[in-house]
């Protein structure tokens, strides 16, 4: 006779997660796609996907980190979904919603790190996750999620040395 083995996640469970660091959802997506009320729109997103496919949690990992990868892949549809249409309108010749260069500022600094250096700053600065849930919510080893991060923060301070000089 086989051991039983957990299928799904209840909706008491996600719905509890949801309740519970709603606000941390909200600013992790909020930090992907610079617009808190499109954060909080993916955060629904997720969690509605997240709810209708329960069924295929499959427990080998926490369902917290279940949870923020299904907040971390909407909110970076969204920002493909966003760029896609930001270049179609470019192509039709349609003037920008953002006509102007940003400030070199931190927010500005961040935005242009690559992506997975992004994203692990938002996992460890804006939800307070530690390496080894960031590394799960990811799919990489924590090793890897040390050396992202420490690749982000010395190319931001190389790029804030060159802004005060």
């Amino acid at each position: 006779m086989r051991p039983f083995t957990r299928s799904g996640a209840s909706l008491a469970e996600i719905e509890a997660a949801y309740t519970r660091r709603f606000r941390e959802y909200a600013s992790l997506a909020t930090a992907i796609l610079n617009d808190r009320e499109a954060g909080c729109d993916a955060v629904q997103e997720a969690f509605a996907k997240a709810v209708r496919t329960r069924s295929s949690f499959r427990g080998d990992g926490s369902l917290d980190a279940w949870l923020w990868r299904a907040v971390v892949n909407t909110a970076r549809d969204e920002q493909r979904r966003r760029a896609h249409d930001a270049a179609r309108r470019a192509s039709f010749g349609e003037p920008s919603t953002n006509g102007h260069e940003p400030a070199d500022d931190v927010v500005a600094l961040i935005s242009r790190l690559p992506e997975r250096q992004r994203l692990v700053l938002f996992l460890r600065y804006y939800a307070d996750l530690d390496y080894a849930a960031i590394a799960e919510i990811l799919g990489v080893a924590v090793g890897t999620v040390a050396a992202t991060l420490n690749a982000a923060h010395t190319m931001l301070r190389r790029r804030l040395e060159g802004v005060q000089t």
